[in-house]
């Protein structure tokens, strides 16, 4: 059994990262719903963002979607979240919103439309310069929806090559974070499909490119863990995108699915010693050139379309915070043991064990140790902000899905 003041410490260590979109209005694909209050600019994602932070306590970084948070000085965005007690984290391209791309992006077989998706991209770069952003995260919708569409091969092709170039305007420090989806909006072949395709690339662009692992982007039953162990293996993993799916990629509150999975996810990262960052935390410049695969940036991507945007976010870093102290509970000599004896029930049980300890109580006393509120999601309903924005934000125009 590991220490309790050991697991504290990793616990009040953990940081978890916010998108930015999840406090703007969202919807499904067949309707936004619109909330009161909900932020009408950047600026005010950010200040939702802090209080996320403000009452967990593990959330000091807010990723930011361009051209959604697309400001005129991004250095003054930068100032106003570290006034607001975050920073800004991980940069995200979108190259999947222009007409343009309705053939793809950078795999687009029009050069000239290639050409403007990797200027966005080193726009982006240039975002992560002005807001000491340290990760650069990329997305492609581009794929085909019909056989003989487009040359496979060559799409892979043109990938690479765009990926080569952004890679070479990377600054010291900065990592290049490469996600995949295993389906829409291109339904007969997309071009980074799965971890292996993220890999591949990331293996051939350098050191410094790293796979995201999105928990909803996978064929239902999935064994994510496994792959969550093998990028750690390989020192490739560079983040997650935590959410929770009932299909395929539903956004749903991270832990509201599957909560086990999230469990044994956290299991590996635990055990790979990949739990904390070594180097200024997620979102901040990482020294680590060495062992470019050392800090992860767990991150929650998600959508709050019928459920309120910052409570959802809070209950949504709980859940986290739960299967991580569960994962930090593992007696891990008890569980070497039994694989070592080939005790296939004792092994199992070993990890049982650790995920039917109910860690509320220790959980309510990290924060209160850290003078936070044992309660986050009851404090933040006391505080008096949600009624205040409700109040506040009138006139203007509400933050929403592609705006």
């Amino acid at each position: 059994m590991r220490d309790l003041a050991s697991v504290k410490a990793t616990l009040k260590a953990q940081r978890i990262e916010l998108p930015s979109w999840a406090f703007g209005n969202t919807g499904t694909r067949f309707k936004v719903f619109g909330q009161p209050g909900v932020p009408r600019t950047p600026l005010e994602k950010i200040d939702d963002a802090a209080q996320v932070h403000r009452f967990t306590g593990v959330a000091p970084s807010v990723a930011v979607h361009i051209p959604w948070d697309k400001v005129g000085d991004y250095a003054d965005l930068a100032k106003h979240a570290a006034d607001a007690g975050v920073r800004i984290g991980t940069v995200n391209a979108n190259v999947f919103q222009d007409d343009d791309y309705r053939l793809g992006s950078v795999a687009n077989p029009d050069p000239r439309v290639r050409r403007k998706a990797v200027a966005h991209l080193m726009e982006c770069v240039d975002v992560m310069d002005a807001t000491g952003s340290r990760d650069l995260k990329l997305w492609f919708a581009d794929g085909t929806n019909y056989p003989g569409q487009d040359d496979i091969r060559l799409r892979q092709d043109r990938l690479a090559e765009a990926l080569a170039e952004v890679y070479t305007r990377l600054g010291s420090g900065q990592r290049m974070l490469l996600e995949y989806k295993l389906f829409e909006p291109s339904f007969y072949t997309t071009d980074v499909p799965d971890w292996g395709t993220s890999l591949t690339h990331c293996l051939a662009t350098g050191p410094h490119a790293l796979v995201v692992v999105d928990t909803g982007h996978h064929a239902p039953g999935v064994n994510i863990e496994f792959i969550v162990a093998v990028l750690l293996r390989l020192g490739r993993l560079g983040g997650f995108d935590f959410n929770s799916r009932f299909y395929a990629d539903d956004d749903l509150m991270v832990g509201a699915a599957d909560p086990f999975q999230l469990f044994r996810i956290l299991h590996e990262v635990v055990r790979a010693g990949a739990l904390v960052p070594t180097a200024g935390g997620t979102g901040g410049p990482s020294t680590r050139a060495s062992t470019p695969g050392g800090d992860i940036a767990f991150m929650l991507d998600q959508c709050h379309n019928i459920e309120p945007k910052i409570p959802g976010q809070i209950r949504s870093v709980m859940n986290v915070q739960e299967a991580t102290a569960k994962a930090l509970l593992v007696d891990t000599d008890a569980l070497a043991a039994a694989q070592q004896a080939g005790d296939v029930l004792g092994a199992n049980g070993a990890l049982m064990d650790a995920y039917n300890t109910d860690v509320r109580p220790l959980l309510a006393e990290v924060r209160t140790e850290l003078g936070l509120d044992p309660d986050p999601y009851a404090a933040y309903a006391r505080s008096g902000y949600q009624e205040k924005i409700v109040a506040t934000r009138i006139g203007g125009t509400p933050a929403s899905w592609g705006s």
